[in-house]
């Protein structure tokens, strides 16, 4: 019995918003690994061809983290599957008239809850087409028992464990343990419902942000209900009695609460489906196909040829380009990982990519893809400028994955159309700015400080002392200014959208974003695609998607290495102690709160901790931990 795996997956469903605070992990899950693995119900069976009363039955792993967008080295070796790679290919499979079915197996996956809500309307088109879908795991979760509510079937090793407690958010404000220390955290926030620097300066939530939180976590929970309702038929009263018995427990439970169909060993599953469809199973292993040149590696004549050999992002024919908006949004050029791990967003490498696609006439429209807690202002201005200019000449619409809050939702508003997944978490139209005087701590550590300033505001960003009234209008001046600009970027992009209702940091998830004009439609990024090539004109098969910005090549991968480890660094090791303090970093948030929680928090705290260099951000509010 794993109670402790399903347990944990559940401790561990996240609603993604981001900021400040400590503790978190990504919705429904968070872990870096493999992102999809493909295999048979035995590790040494080959692909079967159909024919000779065969029955043909397509198998799909899905193990670790599930990304975005490729990752890794341009045209070297194998890609991994990505969301869309599997969207895709499962959407493919549905039109396959010798495809009788298909079984997804969750193997340890750490799967998004938008990412669920993806692969399930994925899902829902292969049973639409006449084709049984079984999801199989070895403990059910969350996640799994969602997706599971898609499927003709959700099938549990024999002997495994459930848990399904429902939803509990959990927040840590720091502000009296700061004061006690004798530090002065000293912030301005212009939105009353904002709530980034509340974990910080505050002891406790604001009403407003009570109120703000507390209705974005009915929507959630409303949503899973939801799923779970209109997938396994059940009405209000038995899922309550479900959750009630499945909080933690075993497969058996599950079952009889209508959660799950039957428990199944792994090996019984060819028996299983073959009964069902009346043959003998012939597994197909190929649904999902990695991309990639399949690069001998062990060939130095092979790595050189790839090393010279330049990415490649010119189109062919006509295409739908995917712009990615996935982490924390900084200026300057996009990194895989900063301070805290967390990929972050560059203006500067965002704008480059744009600038190609304008300049692309085989581009017929652009999805922007937006996964980001938000980050620096004026890196989103930046962004949402670049996008408008492409608009000029082709269409934009915007796909929003697990969240476009802040300065994601900055750049979402220059799109013309904004689709969003049931959880998709959008708003935080709002304002945060502010340090921590640390004045207080220093004396009782017996620390003494001098500040030696020049110019009328020279002091304005020293941590030895909170801001003077004189200062704290200063700052909150200049912060109207950026959210005056926001807001009019929204309305702008946003007809009819009330933002007396709408702004001021609140947070909307799914339909109810729809319902308040924050979005336009519920739809996720495949439904994104389809639907900006119909609107242009594209038929299916007639044109393809190309993602950007460009995977890096080799040279400028081994060129990022060897800054890395100090050469060309502006100091002698300064590149190496600075890769040291990265790992170290990391290591501690994963020691504190888990690999898991340490992944999702990594980006929304790189966004936060833009308050270094940067007067004022665009980040949604805080880090939750939804149990």
């Amino acid at each position: 019995m794993r109670h402790s795996d399903s347990c944990a997956r559940a401790a561990r469903w996240v609603c993604g918003l981001a900021g400040a605070a400590i503790g978190a992990a990504a919705l429904l899950g968070g872990a870096a690994g493999p992102a999809l693995a493909l295999g048979s119900a035995h590790a040494d069976a080959a692909a079967q061809p159909a024919g000779n009363g065969r029955v043909r039955i397509g198998w799909v792993e899905l193990e670790g983290e599930l990304k975005e967008r490729a990752d890794g080295l341009a045209g070297i070796g194998p890609q991994r599957p990505t969301l869309r790679t599997v969207t895709e290919s499962l959407a493919a499979a549905a039109k396959d008239p010798s495809l009788r079915g298909l079984v997804i197996r969750l193997k340890d996956a750490q799967l998004g809850s938008t990412q669920v809500e993806e692969i399930g309307q994925a899902i829902a088109q292969l049973r639409a087409s006449g084709k049984s879908v079984h999801v199989y795991a070895e403990s059910y979760g969350p996640a799994e028992f969602l997706l599971g509510s898609y499927a003709d079937e959700a099938l549990i090793q024999t002997g495994g464990g459930v848990a399904l407690p429902g939803l509990t958010i959990e927040e840590m404000y720091m502000g009296d343990m700061l004061r006690w220390a004798g530090a002065s955290p000293d912030f301005v926030q212009v939105g009353d419902y904002k709530g980034a620097s509340e974990p910080i300066a505050r002891g406790g939530p604001s009403p407003e942000w009570d109120q703000n939180i507390n209705g974005l976590l009915d929507s959630l929970y409303g949503a899973l209900r939801d799923r779970l309702k209109e997938g396994r038929k059940l009405s209000d009263a038995q899922l309550d009695a479900a959750m009630e018995a499945c909080w933690m427990g075993l497969g058996s439970d599950a079952i009889a609460h209508g959660l799950l169909d039957a428990q199944v060993e792994l090996p019984d599953l060819d028996e299983r489906l073959g009964a069902r469809h009346g043959g003998k199973v012939a597994w197909d292993r190929g649904i999902v196909k990695s991309s990639g040149s399949g690069l001998d590696t062990s060939n130095p004549f092979a790595l050189l040829s790839a090393l010279s050999r330049p990415v490649e992002t010119t189109p062919t024919r006509p295409t739908i380009a995917v712009v990615h908006i996935d982490g924390a949004i900084i200026d300057g050029d996009s990194s895989p990982g900063g301070l805290t791990g967390g990929a972050s967003v560059g203006s500067r490498t965002i704008r480059r990519a744009l600038s190609a696609i304008e300049d692309q006439d085989l581009i017929k429209g652009v999805i922007v893809r937006v996964n980001s807690p938000g980050g620096s202002a004026t890196a989103s201005e930046v962004i949402w400028q670049g996008v408008r200019r492409v608009a000029a000449k082709k269409p934009v619409w915007v796909s929003v994955g697990n969240m476009a809050a802040s300065g994601g939702y900055y750049i979402a508003s220059a799109g013309q159309r904004i689709l969003v997944n049931p959880s998709s978490i959008v708003g935080s139209i709002g304002v945060v700015g502010g340090k921590i005087g640390l004045g207080g701590a220093l004396e009782a550590l017996r620390i003494n400080t001098v500040v030696r300033a020049r110019g009328p505001r020279a002091d304005m960003f020293t941590l030895s002392k909170p801001w003077d009234e004189d200062q704290r209008r200063a700052v909150r001046a200049k912060m109207q200014e950026v959210y005056d600009l926001f807001a009019a970027r929204v309305t702008a992009g946003r007809a009819g959208i009330d933002l007396s209702k709408t702004a001021e940091g609140r947070l909307f998830a799914g339909q109810r974003a729809v319902g308040m004009k924050l979005a336009d439609a519920v739809g996720d990024l495949n439904a994104s695609v389809r639907g900006l090539a119909s609107a242009v004109s594209l038929a299916d098969g007639s044109y393809d998607v190309m993602d950007y910005p460009a995977p890096k090549s080799l040279e400028e991968v081994l060129e990022d290495l060897f800054k890395a480890f100090g050469v060309a660094a502006s100091a002698p090791g300064a590149g190496l102690e600075r890769s040291r303090l990265v790992g170290d970093v990391r290591a501690a948030g994963a020691a504190l709160l888990g690999e898991r929680a340490w992944g999702s928090i990594a980006g929304p705290l790189e966004a936060f901790l833009q308050l270094r260099t940067q007067p004022v951000i665009l980040a949604s509010p805080t880090v939750l931990i939804v149990r």
